[in-house]
């Protein structure tokens, strides 16, 4: 028998059953687990937050990259005017 790494509660899991790199979910905490390895299962929970900032990060590398230029762009402007 598997204990969740995260709540201790038993999971029925079957060693033959499972891959390395799928996702079961607890059935008392409902916590996402990654198998790590399969022989013995080893399971690792999935960090939440660490999903949210890759999506996040996926999805705003290109506009911060955008706003930096923009920022630049003001700068020179202001330059420009203050030699005036």
């Amino acid at each position: 028998m598997i204990r969740c790494p995260d709540c201790g509660a038993e999971m029925d899991v079957d060693e033959d059953e499972v891959e390395e790199g799928e996702i079961l979910s607890c059935p008392e905490c409902e916590k996402e687990l990654e198998v790590t390895q399969t022989h013995p299962v080893h399971l690792n929970p999935i960090d939440d937050d660490l999903e949210e900032e890759e999506e996040e990060g996926e999805d705003g590398d290109g506009e911060d990259d955008d706003d930096d230029d923009d920022d630049d762009d003001d700068e020179l402007e202001d330059e420009e005017e203050d030699e005036e």
